[in-house]
């Protein structure tokens, strides 16, 4: 079984960003999709910020 560091962890952050950019666009959320792709954009640079981007959204659309 291969070993998660954080180089992978990271990675799998940005492709779990970009899956809910994918859903938001088919939900017809561009703006929540467009904003989930420049945080997964971002992410190799500042990691773990599309996941706090992608968790806010969902917290921001429960209390709405």
């Amino acid at each position: 079984m291969a070993n998660l560091d954080s180089k992978s962890m990271n990675k799998l952050s940005i492709v779990s960003t970009l899956v809910d950019a994918a859903m938001a666009f088919a939900r017809g959320r561009k703006k929540s999709a467009l904003l989930l792709v420049g945080a997964a954009a971002l992410s190799s640079r500042v990691p773990g910020i599309g996941t706090a981007v992608s968790l806010l959204l969902r917290l921001v659309r429960r209390f709405r």
